[in-house]
C-alpha cells in the first residue's frame, strides 16, 4: 500500500472514531393504532385511540407531552419505567394513567392481542408520542 492511501485511511479512521455516535430511539413491534375521535378544545388536544399491541409486540421506549388515561379492553399490558422497573401490569377491566414527560415502555408479554382505549391530553399541536432511548434496559 502506497503511503498517501495509508495516510487517508489512517485520516478516515480518526475522523469515524471522533464523531460521536448517533443515538436511535427504540421502534416498537406488532403495534397498530387507530385514531376513533379527536377534538381540540383552546389549547388542548384529545385524541380517543384504539391501541392494539399483538402478543410479544411493544411500543417502544417514548413518552407524552401530555397526561393519558388508559383502559385495558383485552389482554394484559406490561409497563416499564425508565429505571426498569414493573411500575404497572394491567389486565382486562384496568384503568390507568401516564403521567407526561415519563419516559417508559408498553409490552404484551401475553398469547393474545393486547387491547387498549386510550384517552391522549395533548397541548395543541403535540405528536401523541415522543421516541426515547432505552435507557439500559435488558428488553
Amino acid at each position: 500500500m502506497r503511503l498517501r492511501s495509508v495516510t487517508t485511511l489512517l485520516a478516515t479512521l480518526v475522523l469515524a472514531l471522533a464523531v460521536p455516535a448517533t443515538a436511535e430511539a427504540t421502534p416498537g413491534s406488532g403495534v397498530t393504532g387507530t385514531i376513533l375521535k379527536q377534538k381540540t378544545v383552546g389549547d388542548t388536544d384529545y385524541v380517543l385511540r384504539e391501541v392494539v399491541i399483538q402478543p410479544g409486540g411493544y411500543t417502544g421506549w417514548h413518552y407524552h407531552d401530555g397526561t393519558l388515561y388508559a383502559y385495558v379492553k383485552a389482554g394484559t399490558l406490561t409497563h416499564n419505567s425508565a429505571d426498569c422497573g414493573l411500575d404497572g401490569l394491567y389486565r382486562r377491566g384496568a384503568a390507568f394513567t401516564e403521567p407526561s414527560d415519563t419516559v417508559h415502555i408498553g409490552r404484551n408479554l401475553g398469547t393474545t392481542p393486547l387491547v387498549l382505549e386510550v384517552l391522549y391530553v395533548l397541548p395543541h399541536g403535540s405528536p401523541l408520542s415522543q421516541d426515547a432511548l432505552n435507557p439500559g434496559c435488558p428488553f
